[in-house]
């Protein structure tokens, strides 16, 4: 049983396990109204870390400093599932950590994860676990010779997983997985990507973002646009009670992200869960009364939901490494001089091909307008690539 927050108003001090972009725009979204923030597991020029109040640069299996940690703050959250178990399940002896264990357990371990939302009764694609090239293969003929090969664990933007078409390539694609126990997912034959944003609070209460189209490009979000013409209100409607019968499963107390894939006969099936805000949110930052991060606060401080409606149409673009080759302070310049654009950097010192950097966030007189706007702003600086559909 999850114990309900209590009440921590501005002055109080929040701890967030990670240091990345998603504990930054927690931290800033957090301080804005008051609170301080303490960061653990990554130094002060982390992302997070550079707006936090104190930071703990030291690894998650360190209970002395985990104990110093707790005992500085009045409650934990986390801003990335690969967070270890043992690391929560030891801070909630000293203080409240949301969203608690179970449901971190479950988005660590794909088999796990797919298992759990099957036990209630959510539309997942067709799966089989295995723990060997030759049950990669036996499975993989029963799909019909292909399918999609992942690791169960440290899977992310398209890391630990592989595309199989034929039975032929299983022994090459295991070896090259490197694991022991993998799943095996029937390649679902799919319309688009979308995804939901949604929160929980102590009281039970839950709140919920329009649903978003994601694009992705080798894997990696790319594009998200909020509303979309192209989710149907059947497709929308079914990923919010989706979304709620996790929330309500797992007793959640935050934010969680679930991401779906649109069939062609107009429903749609989960692909993953994430235990906290998603790339995909990011733009509620500009386009939301209360961004996904502010969300994340409110609920693990015991504090009602903000307000979620959408105040315009809005895409988000995200800024990769690769984007950022040709990023001149000119260029910079004609980017500020688009109108309703927000640009967002994660103080991440090395670009890297595939590094997330930062995103654009662009509000719009329609979903339309605001994605041509997006796509305008990152070729300003001199990418101009369009991202697969």
């Amino acid at each position: 049983m999850t114990t309900s927050p209590r009440v921590l108003g501005p002055g109080s001090t929040l701890g967030m396990l990670g240091g990345g972009q998603l504990g930054r725009m927690f931290a800033i979204a957090a301080r804005q109204c008051g609170y301080r923030v303490m960061v653990f597991g990554d130094p002060s020029d982390s992302p997070a870390g550079q707006v936090a109040d104190r930071s703990f640069a030291n690894p998650f299996d360190d209970q002395d400093a985990l104990l110093r940690f707790a005992q500085s703050v009045n409650v934990v959250t986390y801003e990335q599932e690969n967070i270890p178990v043992s690391t929560v399940e030891f801070l909630r002896s000293h203080v409240n950590v949301y969203p608690g264990v179970e449901l971190l357990r479950a988005s660590q371990h794909r088999l796990l994860e797919k298992n759990s939302l099957r036990k209630i009764g959510i539309p997942t694609a067709d799966f089989v676990g295995v723990t060997s090239a030759a049950q990669a293969e036996e499975a993989i003929r029963g799909f019909g010779g292909e399918a999609i090969l992942k690791t169960v664990t440290l899977g992310y933007d398209g890391k630990g997983q592989a595309r199989v078409r034929t039975t032929s390539d299983v022994e090459a694609i295991w070896a090259g997985l490197g694991v022991q126990e993998a799943i095996a997912e029937r390649v679902v034959d799919f319309d688009f990507e979308l995804s939901i944003v949604a929160s929980r609070f102590g009281d039970g209460t839950c709140a919920f973002y329009p649903p978003v189209l994601n694009q992705h490009v080798n894997h990696i979000l790319d594009l998200s646009v909020s509303p979309s013409p192209a989710i149907s209100t059947r497709q929308a409607d079914e990923a919010v009670e989706i979304a709620r019968a996790i929330l309500e499963h797992f007793q959640v107390i935050g934010v969680l992200c679930v991401e779906f894939f649109a069939t062609r006969d107009g429903h749609v099936l989960v692909n993953e869960i994430a235990p906290r805000p998603h790339n995909s949110g990011h733009l509620t930052i500009n386009a939301c009364r209360s961004s996904q991060f502010e969300q994340q606060f409110r609920a693990v401080c015991g504090l009602p939901s903000g307000d979620v409606r959408p105040l315009a149409p809005a895409a988000m673009i995200n800024l990769l490494g690769d984007h950022l080759l040709q990023a001149t302070a000119e260029r910079w310049r004609s980017v500020f001089e688009l109108p309703q654009t927000f640009v967002h950097m994660y103080g991440k010192s090395e670009a890297r091909i595939g590094r997330k950097m930062g995103h654009i966030t662009c509000l719009g007189s329609s979903a339309e307008e605001a994605q041509a706007a997006a796509m305008e702003s990152r070729r300003r600086l001199g990418f101009s690539m369009h991202p697969e559909h």
